[in-house]
């Protein structure tokens, strides 16, 4: 059963090179994906942390950064193993969206449901003060014979 109140969690990369400690002030509860290019294409699943709240336990110089289309966000990867392991958001900038794939105990397949946001019509290139806009949800229905 997914505890998604986790309030602490250690999370490390493929390889083990990566390995952090991350407070989730709102839990699993903030889980999502998005549309937008980059993120159609990595599939993650992510939940929020503010930036102060991860601590690197070991491998900070491992990571690679990627940044791309107005270099706002940044996206941090194994040098190593390749796994994206957390991103700082262009739509919050003083958060980081943190791979649930990483976090130990935890995989993307816990979750029945997760809600999909808009990334092509990114938050930050709207009116002021609207958020993400959802777009759909995503659901694991598990295979019965």
């Amino acid at each position: 059963m997914l505890d998604k109140d986790l309030a602490q969690a250690r999370g490390q990369c493929h390889c083990g090179a990566v390995r952090f400690e991350v407070k989730l002030r709102n839990g699993l509860h903030s889980a999502r994906r998005c549309t937008c290019s980059y993120c159609r294409m990595r599939g993650a699943i992510a939940v929020s942390a503010v930036l102060a709240d991860i601590r690197f336990i070991a491998g900070q110089d491992k990571l690679t950064l990627y940044q791309f289309n107005t270099g706002t966000a940044k996206h941090y990867f194994c040098s190593t193993c390749g796994i994206y392991t957390h991103h700082q958001r262009r739509s919050r900038p003083d958060e980081y969206g943190i791979n649930v794939a990483c976090l130990e105990g935890i995989s993307p397949f816990d979750f029945e449901e997760v809600p999909v946001l808009d990334g092509v019509a990114h938050p930050a290139d709207q009116a002021k003060g609207t958020g993400p806009r959802r777009v759909g949800t995503l659901k694991l229905i598990p295979w019965t014979e």
